[in-house]
């Protein structure tokens, strides 16, 4: 008999106290080990639509419902007596006549708050609303997966209702209706061969899988929130399982699961490949934490598997190799290299080029791409910078970086970029460490990362793979992959479906961003078509008179969430930059909650608010966001602006804080409120619209 377990009842699960948690886990764990057992109280519910539906017994109040036929049993549902028989009479289990699919579908006469829209003519003669899917065909909705019972409502459904509606049906159903409704083709409808377990079909398995034993049930009943570690989109697990012939790419916008599908990546490359070395990296250390947390989730079960995927930071993994290949590198500080720019400067006769830009210039060019000689900076286009530079002056600047690079290697001194160079010619000439390398948030991967990177894995099918996002792009200028030799064309991947963020928080974010982005290679990301799963209220777009009437709207705000119910550490407040963390504590004072300010660790505290920089927001998610203090001149930061040497860099700074305002607003799962002082960011503007 095979013992599963669904997707409603991981969430259903998370519902309850830490207490009744536990003793669902252990009636759970005695079912898979004898569901026979008299104790279970296992009985039919009368006036159930499913006859297969029973009730098992945990304790005085709560119930568990499950599936029984002859040859399977799975776990479905559990709440309080009430709550959770009246769950198992509004549903049934059934194999969906066109795609073969195993449903849980609600039965539609026990859903009374779905009704069919009923247009009446005002006295001015008001147009009815138009209806998206009255002209389709039922062959096709029933092609979608929609249920043949909701076929009316469907029809009837006008545009301001598909939300409404679509969290009553499957999965798949609701998702191809939402990708319609906002003028987007679904994908080809899946349908499963005649004979085929309902339960294999790629919609079943995104919220139904097998417990094969105790150890993958404990796993996914350790983290029933994190219902990720079980349950895969159909996209997301084929671009899991796919093998390609060279370096590839996951995007997508905003919480549409690309962590995801890197962690399962990582993990599925180590299961199918039982004697290598798997490297999950990505940029900065913080996110590193967060991903190695998330993979302890995934192969709790599965310790020998976790010995062989190795998480780190890349430069914090580039220092290691190197240590261990070259030696302890002495790094020149920002100061060094400001000195020795200035020094040589000096020397240099006609050279009126600022501080600010040939500390730049070295930096994005002359070290980035690690050119030693002159004839490499003459000839080199200079990725990543727009100015373009006569011959003559960058003679002038190559003899200023001449003798950089000529003291530097008298003091005994490297830059990180040559750390990862030296790396780069090592494993260029010797066997890479992983045979396979798995890179988070690769948006905001540099020049010689991305030179190291190759050298680890480029040269070989499913050696590299990449999961990352040109939208929130805040800590790198744009530059070519292709001439590192990484070559991702035809082998990206979009993710479409965005599971963290409701329809009207990411419809309202994704005006801070254009509807295509394109790397520097030409390879565009297309953002149209991307649905979320689920409704919320609208975000607030205010501006305040005056930082005190700002941190009274900001107070009341947090004070309301508090009265629904919405812990403290279930929000956060997000501010530019360090400079305005005061008026975030000063609001969260006001609002009577305790906070705590995140740092690089990014530990969010149990009962505490959390407020931070937006740069700290990458990994994070909270039912409610805060972005505050989004005055013109904070951001865009007006210091970044100023120190602009080269007024065609002007684009690539506004590009990047209007990323950065993106990624803090789309950390928001249900509620967001963005607000600044009068004169308020020109960003604002773009968000209420």
């Amino acid at each position: 008999m095979q013992f599963r377990i669904a997707d409603t009842f991981t969430a259903s699960l998370a519902r309850l106290t830490g207490e009744e948690q536990k003793a669902v886990k252990t009636t759970a764990f005695d079912l898979q080990m004898d569901p026979s057992r008299p104790g279970f109280q296992l009985h039919r519910l009368d006036g159930a639509r499913d006859p297969n539906f029973r009730s098992v017994r945990v304790s005085r109040d709560i119930r568990i419902i499950v599936h029984q036929a002859q040859d399977s049993f799975m776990l479905c549902y559990v709440d309080h007596h009430d709550d959770a028989y009246r769950w198992a009479k509004g549903r049934k289990l059934e194999t969906h006549p066109r795609t073969g699919a195993a449903q849980l579908v609600e039965v539609r006469e026990t859903v009374q708050e779905v009704a069919v829209p009923v247009y009446v003519p005002t006295a001015q003669q008001a147009l009815p609303k138009p209806l998206p899917f009255a002209g389709l065909p039922d062959d096709q909705l029933l092609g979608y997966g929609v249920p043949a019972e909701w076929l009316p409502d469907v029809h009837a459904a006008d545009e301001d209702a598909v939300l409404d509606l679509a969290v009553h049906l499957p999965s798949e159903a609701a998702e191809a209706l939402l990708e319609l409704a906002t003028g987007g083709t679904p994908q080809a409808p899946v349908a499963a061969p005649a004979g085929i377990d309902p339960f294999e079909h790629p919609d079943a398995q995104r919220r139904f899988r097998v417990m094969r034993d105790v150890e993958e049930l404990e796993r996914a009943l350790d983290f029933p929130w994190e219902k990720w570690a079980v349950f895969l989109h159909p996209a997301q697990r084929a671009i899991v399982e796919r093998d390609f012939s060279g370096p590839a790419k996951v995007s997508g916008s905003a919480g549409t699961g690309k962590t995801i599908v890197a962690l399962h990546r990582a993990v599925h490359l180590a299961r199918a490949n039982p004697n290598a070395r798997v490297l999950l990296t990505t940029f900065s250390q913080p996110l590193a934490n967060a991903l190695r947390d998330r993979l302890r989730v995934l192969v709790t079960s599965e310790p020998q598997l976790a010995e062989r995927v190795e998480v780190y930071a890349i430069d914090a993994l580039a220092e290691r190799l190197y240590r261990l290949n070259v030696g302890t590198p002495a790094f020149a500080s920002e100061a060094q290299l400001r000195a020795l720019i200035e020094e040589a400067a000096v020397s240099v006769e006609d050279n009126r080029f600022s501080q600010a830009f040939m500390l730049a210039e070295w930096e994005q060019v002359v070290d980035a791409w690690q050119l030693d000689t002159w004839e490499a900076y003459r000839d080199v286009p200079r990725l990543g910078r727009r100015r373009s530079l006569p011959e003559a002056q960058r003679r002038t600047l190559w003899s200023v970086f001449e003798q950089v690079r000529s003291r530097l290697h008298e003091q005994g001194l490297v830059t990180r970029s040559q750390m990862f160079a030296g790396l780069a010619a090592t494993f260029g000439a010797r066997r890479s460490p992983f045979d396979f390398v798995v890179v988070d948030e690769s948006q905001d991967i540099g020049v010689a990362q991305m030179r190291f990177l190759a050298a680890l894995g480029a040269g070989r099918p499913n050696g590299l793979f990449f999961a990352g996002d040109l939208g929130q792009r805040i800590f790198q200028q744009p530059f070519s992959w292709q001439a590192l030799g990484v070559e991702v064309r035809g082998r990206s991947r979009t993710l479409k479906v965005n599971y963290r963020t409701s329809h009207q928080i990411r419809r309202r974010s994704d005006l801070l961003l254009g509807v295509e982005i394109a790397d520097a290679d030409g390879n565009a990301e297309d953002r149209s078509g991307t649905i979320s799963v689920f409704n919320g209220p609208e975000p607030a777009i205010v501006i305040s008179p005056s930082a005190e009437e700002e941190s009274r709207v900001v107070a009341s705000w947090l004070a309301d969430l508090a009265e629904e119910g919405l812990e403290p550490h279930e929000i956060s407040v997000f501010v530019r930059s360090g400079a305005q963390i005061d008026r975030a504590t000063a609001a969260a004072e006001s609002a009577g909650l305790d906070y705590v300010i995140l740092d690089d660790s990014v530990q969010v505290t149990a009962g505490r608010l959390s407020i931070g920089t937006m740069h700290l927001a990458k990994g994070l998610e909270f039912r409610a966001v805060v972005v505050m203090a989004c005055d013109d001149e904070v951001i865009p930061l007006q210091e970044r602006i100023e120190s602009v040497t080269d007024d065609s860099d002007l684009e690539d700074i506004y590009n990047t804080e209007r990323h950065l305002l993106y990624v803090a607003c789309t950390r928001a799962r249900d509620h967001l409120l963005v607000i600044g002082v009068e004169p308020a960011s020109e960003f604002l503007d773009d968000l209420r619209v």
